[in-house]
């Protein structure tokens, strides 16, 4: 009877031994293919950052911060290239708070007032900027100098106006 207890008692041990390992083995395998498919999909945002990175520094290239040669040479007279992108951003934004239409608009706003939006800084002499009176819109060149008297002067070069 001892014996035959013992019989059993080995027979449920191995069978919940057995059960055990291919529960295990399961989890395991399951937890395996979510690590494979995890490292499949990071390694395609991996290679999707990497080319984007690639084109933000191709987009970069034409802008004050992105080129080297245009804050080396405002470097060369003693000026940051971030305070400066500030000063004149500053200096041009506060035009627009000015009654009527931003001097630096070559066009009367239809619709109201042309204001200035956007600045992108192409480098240390040019700055592309986008303009509306809300309804009509349009895109100018200007360039930005700084004197030997530090004294910022502005000059629109060239300016369009998008038909409605």
């Amino acid at each position: 009877m001892k014996r035959q207890i013992f019989l059993y008692l080995f027979l449920f041990t191995l069978l919940l031994v057995i059960f055990q390992y291919m529960n295990e083995k399961s989890i395991f395998e399951n937890q395996e293919n979510k690590i494979d498919n995890l490292r499949a999909k990071l390694e395609v945002a991996e290679d999707s950052i990497s080319d984007l990175n690639d084109k933000v520094g191709e987009l970069n290239y034409f802008t004050l911060q992105g080129n080297e040669n245009a804050m080396s040479y405002l470097e060369s007279f003693g000026y940051d290239s971030n305070d400066i992108e500030k000063l004149v951003t500053n200096q041009i934004y506060d035009q627009n708070l000015l009654k009527g239409n931003n001097p630096l608009v070559p066009f009367d706003g239809m619709n109201g007032e042309m204001k200035i939006n956007k600045l992108k800084f192409l480098n240390h002499k040019w700055i592309l900027a986008d303009f509306t009176d809300g309804t009509y819109w349009g895109e100018m060149i200007l360039e930005y100098s700084i004197g030997e008297d530090k004294v910022l002067t502005l000059n629109t070069i060239a300016s369009t106006i998008y038909p409605q």
